[in-house]
Protein backbone atom coordinates (compact mmCIF):
# COMPACT_ATOMS: atom_id res chain seq x y z
CA UNK A 1 0.00 0.00 0.00
CA UNK A 2 1.83 3.07 -1.27
CA UNK A 3 0.24 5.34 1.34
CA UNK A 4 2.16 3.60 4.11
CA UNK A 5 5.72 4.84 4.25
CA UNK A 6 6.45 4.47 7.96
CA UNK A 7 5.16 2.00 10.53
CA UNK A 8 5.42 2.01 14.30
CA UNK A 9 5.93 -1.09 16.48
CA UNK A 10 5.06 -1.42 20.15
CA UNK A 11 4.71 -4.15 22.75
CA UNK A 12 2.19 -3.76 25.52
CA UNK A 13 0.76 -5.59 28.53
CA UNK A 14 2.49 -8.63 30.00
CA UNK A 15 5.71 -9.66 28.30
CA UNK A 16 5.87 -13.00 26.51
CA UNK A 17 8.82 -15.01 25.12
CA UNK A 18 8.96 -14.46 21.37
CA UNK A 19 8.09 -10.77 21.42
CA UNK A 20 11.62 -9.92 20.34
CA UNK A 21 11.40 -12.39 17.47
CA UNK A 22 8.19 -10.65 16.38
CA UNK A 23 9.81 -7.19 16.62
CA UNK A 24 12.70 -8.46 14.52
CA UNK A 25 10.42 -9.95 11.85
CA UNK A 26 8.19 -6.88 11.59
CA UNK A 27 11.19 -4.56 11.34
CA UNK A 28 13.04 -6.53 8.69
CA UNK A 29 9.93 -7.29 6.65
CA UNK A 30 9.05 -3.60 6.61
CA UNK A 31 12.55 -2.60 5.55
CA UNK A 32 12.49 -5.33 2.87
CA UNK A 33 9.36 -3.65 1.51
CA UNK A 34 10.93 -0.16 1.64
CA UNK A 35 8.91 0.94 4.65
CA UNK A 36 10.60 2.91 7.44
CA UNK A 37 10.25 1.63 11.00
CA UNK A 38 9.87 3.48 14.29
CA UNK A 39 10.20 1.55 17.55
CA UNK A 40 7.92 2.80 20.33
CA UNK A 41 9.15 2.09 23.86
CA UNK A 42 6.90 1.12 26.78
CA UNK A 43 3.78 0.50 24.77
CA UNK A 44 0.98 3.06 24.67
CA UNK A 45 2.61 4.92 27.56
CA UNK A 46 5.70 5.51 25.43
CA UNK A 47 3.49 6.70 22.60
CA UNK A 48 2.01 9.35 24.87
CA UNK A 49 5.44 10.32 26.24
CA UNK A 50 7.06 10.37 22.76
CA UNK A 51 9.55 7.56 23.42
CA UNK A 52 10.09 6.80 19.75
CA UNK A 53 13.26 5.75 17.92
CA UNK A 54 13.96 4.95 14.29
CA UNK A 55 14.77 1.28 13.80
CA UNK A 56 17.20 -0.10 11.26
CA UNK A 57 17.97 -3.75 10.64
CA UNK A 58 20.88 -3.61 13.11
CA UNK A 59 18.51 -2.55 15.91
CA UNK A 60 17.00 -6.01 15.84
CA UNK A 61 20.18 -8.03 15.38
CA UNK A 62 20.87 -10.80 17.89
CA UNK A 63 17.49 -10.57 19.65
CA UNK A 64 15.56 -13.55 18.28
CA UNK A 65 16.83 -15.74 21.14
CA UNK A 66 16.13 -13.24 23.92
CA UNK A 67 13.12 -13.32 26.22
CA UNK A 68 11.20 -10.22 27.26
CA UNK A 69 10.97 -7.30 24.85
CA UNK A 70 13.65 -4.82 23.82
CA UNK A 71 10.88 -2.24 23.36
CA UNK A 72 9.89 -2.67 27.02
CA UNK A 73 6.27 -2.70 28.11
CA UNK A 74 4.10 -0.78 30.55
CA UNK A 75 0.53 -0.21 31.61
CA UNK A 76 -0.96 3.17 30.74
CA UNK A 77 -3.91 4.64 32.59
CA UNK A 78 -3.56 7.82 30.51
CA UNK A 79 -4.25 5.88 27.31
CA UNK A 80 -7.64 4.91 28.72
CA UNK A 81 -8.71 8.56 28.44
CA UNK A 82 -9.64 10.42 25.22
CA UNK A 83 -6.99 13.04 26.06
CA UNK A 84 -4.30 10.39 26.37
CA UNK A 85 -5.23 8.80 23.07
CA UNK A 86 -5.20 12.21 21.42
CA UNK A 87 -1.62 12.67 22.65
CA UNK A 88 -0.73 9.24 21.30
CA UNK A 89 -2.17 10.09 17.89
CA UNK A 90 -0.33 13.39 17.79
CA UNK A 91 2.90 11.51 18.51
CA UNK A 92 2.20 9.19 15.58
CA UNK A 93 1.64 12.21 13.35
CA UNK A 94 4.80 13.91 14.59
CA UNK A 95 6.92 10.92 13.56
CA UNK A 96 5.10 10.38 10.27
CA UNK A 97 3.83 6.94 11.34
CA UNK A 98 1.15 5.82 8.88
CA UNK A 99 0.34 2.45 10.45
CA UNK A 100 0.94 0.59 13.68
CA UNK A 101 1.83 -2.99 14.63
CA UNK A 102 0.77 -3.73 18.21
CA UNK A 103 2.17 -6.85 19.89
CA UNK A 104 0.45 -8.14 23.02
CA UNK A 105 -2.68 -9.67 24.49
CA UNK A 106 -6.33 -8.76 24.99
CA UNK A 107 -5.66 -5.35 26.55
CA UNK A 108 -3.20 -4.42 23.81
CA UNK A 109 -5.65 -5.29 21.05
CA UNK A 110 -8.47 -3.49 22.85
CA UNK A 111 -6.35 -0.33 22.95
CA UNK A 112 -5.44 -0.77 19.29
CA UNK A 113 -9.07 -1.14 18.30
CA UNK A 114 -10.12 2.05 20.09
CA UNK A 115 -7.20 4.03 18.64
CA UNK A 116 -8.02 2.80 15.15
CA UNK A 117 -11.70 3.65 15.51
CA UNK A 118 -11.07 7.16 16.84
CA UNK A 119 -8.35 8.23 14.43
CA UNK A 120 -8.60 5.93 11.42
CA UNK A 121 -5.01 4.72 11.60
CA UNK A 122 -4.40 1.21 10.16
CA UNK A 123 -3.35 -1.17 12.94
CA UNK A 124 -2.41 -4.85 12.83
CA UNK A 125 -2.10 -6.84 16.04
CA UNK A 126 0.11 -9.80 16.88
CA UNK A 127 -1.19 -12.14 19.61
CA UNK A 128 1.55 -12.39 22.23
CA UNK A 129 0.42 -13.73 25.59
CA UNK A 130 1.46 -16.81 27.54
CA UNK A 131 -2.19 -17.43 28.51
CA UNK A 132 -3.12 -18.44 24.93
CA UNK A 133 -6.54 -16.89 25.49
CA UNK A 134 -7.12 -14.87 22.31
CA UNK A 135 -9.96 -16.02 20.08
CA UNK A 136 -9.23 -16.72 16.42
CA UNK A 137 -5.76 -18.22 16.75
CA UNK A 138 -4.84 -21.76 17.72
CA UNK A 139 -1.80 -20.55 19.63
CA UNK A 140 -0.31 -17.26 20.79
CA UNK A 141 3.31 -16.11 20.90
CA UNK A 142 4.89 -17.10 24.21
CA UNK A 143 2.50 -19.89 25.14
CA UNK A 144 4.74 -22.78 24.07
CA UNK A 145 7.75 -21.43 25.98
CA UNK A 146 5.69 -20.84 29.14
CA UNK A 147 4.25 -24.34 28.89
CA UNK A 148 7.74 -25.82 28.62
CA UNK A 149 8.84 -23.80 31.65
CA UNK A 150 5.94 -25.26 33.62
CA UNK A 151 6.86 -28.77 32.52
CA UNK A 152 10.47 -28.31 33.62
CA UNK A 153 9.42 -26.97 37.04
CA UNK A 154 6.76 -29.59 37.70
CA UNK A 155 9.15 -32.40 36.75
CA UNK A 156 11.47 -31.18 39.49
CA UNK A 157 8.63 -30.83 41.98
CA UNK A 158 7.65 -34.42 41.20
CA UNK A 159 11.04 -35.61 42.46
CA UNK A 160 10.53 -34.15 45.92
CA UNK A 161 6.83 -35.08 45.96
CA UNK A 162 7.76 -38.72 45.43
CA UNK A 163 10.53 -38.60 48.01
CA UNK A 164 8.21 -37.34 50.77
CA UNK A 165 4.81 -38.78 49.75
CA UNK A 166 3.45 -35.27 49.39
CA UNK A 167 0.50 -33.67 47.67
CA UNK A 168 1.57 -30.57 45.74
CA UNK A 169 -0.70 -27.85 44.45
CA UNK A 170 1.22 -25.97 41.75
CA UNK A 171 -0.18 -22.60 40.74
CA UNK A 172 0.35 -21.50 37.15
CA UNK A 173 -0.71 -18.36 35.29
CA UNK A 174 -4.07 -18.10 33.60
CA UNK A 175 -6.37 -15.64 35.34
CA UNK A 176 -9.25 -16.26 32.94
CA UNK A 177 -8.01 -19.22 30.92
CA UNK A 178 -6.89 -22.71 31.85
CA UNK A 179 -4.78 -23.62 28.82
CA UNK A 180 -1.48 -23.62 30.73
CA UNK A 181 -2.89 -25.58 33.66
CA UNK A 182 -4.72 -28.17 31.56
CA UNK A 183 -2.02 -28.86 29.01
CA UNK A 184 0.68 -28.59 31.68
CA UNK A 185 -1.13 -31.27 33.69
CA UNK A 186 -1.33 -33.59 30.69
CA UNK A 187 2.33 -33.04 29.79
CA UNK A 188 3.63 -33.63 33.33
CA UNK A 189 1.43 -36.55 34.27
CA UNK A 190 -0.32 -34.52 36.97
CA UNK A 191 -3.37 -35.94 38.69
CA UNK A 192 -5.65 -33.03 37.89
CA UNK A 193 -5.97 -29.46 36.66
CA UNK A 194 -8.25 -26.91 38.33
CA UNK A 195 -9.16 -24.31 35.73
CA UNK A 196 -11.48 -21.27 35.69
CA UNK A 197 -13.60 -22.49 32.76
CA UNK A 198 -14.81 -25.48 34.78
CA UNK A 199 -14.67 -23.93 38.26
CA UNK A 200 -17.37 -21.47 37.27
CA UNK A 201 -19.67 -24.43 36.57
CA UNK A 202 -18.81 -26.91 39.32
CA UNK A 203 -16.53 -27.49 42.29
CA UNK A 204 -13.54 -29.26 40.77
CA UNK A 205 -11.68 -29.67 44.05
CA UNK A 206 -14.71 -31.30 45.70
CA UNK A 207 -14.93 -33.75 42.81
CA UNK A 208 -11.23 -34.46 43.09
CA UNK A 209 -11.47 -35.20 46.80
CA UNK A 210 -14.66 -37.24 46.40
CA UNK A 211 -13.08 -39.52 43.83
CA UNK A 212 -10.02 -40.06 46.00
CA UNK A 213 -7.22 -38.11 44.38
CA UNK A 214 -4.45 -40.08 46.11
CA UNK A 215 -5.63 -43.54 45.04
CA UNK A 216 -2.66 -45.89 45.16
CA UNK A 217 -0.08 -43.26 44.30
CA UNK A 218 2.62 -42.21 46.72
CA UNK A 219 2.45 -38.60 45.56
CA UNK A 220 0.06 -36.31 43.73
CA UNK A 221 0.43 -33.09 41.80
CA UNK A 222 -2.48 -30.82 40.92
CA UNK A 223 -2.05 -27.78 38.66
CA UNK A 224 -4.23 -24.78 39.57
CA UNK A 225 -4.81 -21.70 37.41
CA UNK A 226 -4.28 -18.45 39.34
CA UNK A 227 -7.89 -17.41 39.05
CA UNK A 228 -10.45 -16.00 41.43
CA UNK A 229 -12.76 -18.73 40.13
CA UNK A 230 -10.37 -21.50 41.22
CA UNK A 231 -9.27 -19.89 44.48
CA UNK A 232 -5.64 -20.45 43.50
CA UNK A 233 -3.27 -23.06 44.89
CA UNK A 234 -3.37 -21.63 48.42
CA UNK A 235 -7.14 -21.86 48.56
CA UNK A 236 -7.11 -25.43 47.30
CA UNK A 237 -4.44 -26.44 49.80
CA UNK A 238 -6.33 -24.96 52.75
CA UNK A 239 -9.46 -26.87 51.83
CA UNK A 240 -7.61 -30.18 51.59
CA UNK A 241 -5.82 -29.60 54.90
CA UNK A 242 -9.19 -29.20 56.61
CA UNK A 243 -10.78 -32.27 55.03
CA UNK A 244 -7.70 -34.49 54.91
CA UNK A 245 -5.40 -33.34 57.73
CA UNK A 246 -3.37 -36.53 57.43
CA UNK A 247 -2.00 -35.45 54.04
CA UNK A 248 1.31 -33.64 53.74
CA UNK A 249 0.24 -30.75 51.53
CA UNK A 250 2.58 -28.27 49.87
CA UNK A 251 2.06 -25.29 47.58
CA UNK A 252 4.33 -23.99 44.83
CA UNK A 253 3.47 -20.77 43.02
CA UNK A 254 5.51 -20.55 39.82
CA UNK A 255 4.72 -16.86 39.26
CA UNK A 256 6.69 -14.74 36.83
CA UNK A 257 9.24 -17.45 36.08
CA UNK A 258 6.69 -18.54 33.47
CA UNK A 259 7.14 -15.30 31.53
CA UNK A 260 10.90 -15.42 31.24
CA UNK A 261 13.51 -17.37 29.38
CA UNK A 262 14.67 -17.84 25.83
CA UNK A 263 11.73 -18.55 23.50
CA UNK A 264 11.29 -22.07 22.19
CA UNK A 265 11.82 -22.94 18.54
CA UNK A 266 8.06 -23.01 18.04
CA UNK A 267 7.63 -19.51 19.47
CA UNK A 268 10.50 -18.13 17.40
CA UNK A 269 9.03 -19.56 14.20
CA UNK A 270 5.49 -18.50 15.06
CA UNK A 271 6.56 -14.95 15.95
CA UNK A 272 8.61 -14.65 12.76
CA UNK A 273 5.76 -15.90 10.56
CA UNK A 274 3.28 -13.57 12.20
CA UNK A 275 5.67 -10.61 12.07
CA UNK A 276 6.23 -10.95 8.34
CA UNK A 277 2.51 -11.49 7.76
CA UNK A 278 1.71 -8.29 9.68
CA UNK A 279 3.49 -6.30 6.97
CA UNK A 280 1.82 -8.42 4.28
CA UNK A 281 -1.53 -7.52 5.81
CA UNK A 282 -0.78 -3.79 5.69
CA UNK A 283 0.40 -4.07 2.10
CA UNK A 284 -2.89 -5.79 1.29
CA UNK A 285 -4.75 -2.83 2.80
CA UNK A 286 -5.92 -4.86 5.78
CA UNK A 287 -6.58 -2.87 8.93
CA UNK A 288 -7.77 -3.46 12.45
CA UNK A 289 -7.06 -7.19 12.32
CA UNK A 290 -5.07 -9.61 14.44
CA UNK A 291 -2.76 -12.07 12.75
CA UNK A 292 -3.82 -15.56 13.81
CA UNK A 293 -2.92 -19.10 12.93
CA UNK A 294 -5.49 -21.83 12.34
CA UNK A 295 -4.55 -25.33 11.24
CA UNK A 296 -1.04 -24.03 10.46
CA UNK A 297 -2.41 -21.38 8.10
CA UNK A 298 -2.20 -17.62 8.70
CA UNK A 299 -5.58 -15.89 9.06
CA UNK A 300 -6.74 -12.31 9.62
CA UNK A 301 -9.06 -11.98 12.60
CA UNK A 302 -10.99 -8.70 13.12
CA UNK A 303 -10.18 -7.06 16.47
CA UNK A 304 -13.86 -7.23 17.39
CA UNK A 305 -13.85 -11.05 17.17
CA UNK A 306 -10.44 -11.56 18.79
CA UNK A 307 -11.35 -9.41 21.79
CA UNK A 308 -15.04 -10.10 22.36
CA UNK A 309 -15.27 -13.83 21.71
CA UNK A 310 -14.27 -16.32 24.39
CA UNK A 311 -11.73 -18.94 23.37
CA UNK A 312 -13.07 -22.30 24.55
CA UNK A 313 -11.14 -25.08 26.22
CA UNK A 314 -10.97 -28.33 24.25
CA UNK A 315 -13.27 -30.56 26.28
CA UNK A 316 -11.60 -33.66 24.88
CA UNK A 317 -8.37 -32.66 26.63
CA UNK A 318 -10.21 -32.80 29.97
CA UNK A 319 -11.33 -36.31 29.14
CA UNK A 320 -7.78 -37.28 28.18
CA UNK A 321 -6.43 -35.91 31.47
CA UNK A 322 -9.03 -37.84 33.48
CA UNK A 323 -8.22 -41.08 31.69
CA UNK A 324 -4.45 -40.73 31.80
CA UNK A 325 -4.30 -39.75 35.47
CA UNK A 326 -5.92 -42.88 36.98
Amino acid sequence: MSAIKTIGILTSGGDAPGMNAAIRAVTRSAIYNNIAVKGIYRGYKGLILDEVEEFKTQNVSNIIQRGGTILKTARSEEFRTPEGRQQAFECLQKHGIDALVAIGGDGTLTGARILAQEFGIPIVGLPATIDNDLYGTDVTIGYDTALNTIIECVDKIRDTANSHDRLFFVEVMGRDAGFLALNGAIATGAEAAIIPEISRERDQLAELIEHGFRKSKNSSIVLVAESEATGGAMGAAERVKKQYPQFDVRVTILGHIQRGGSPSAQDRILATRMGVCAIDALLEDQRNVMIGIQNEEIVYVPFSKAIKNHKPINQDLLRILNISSI
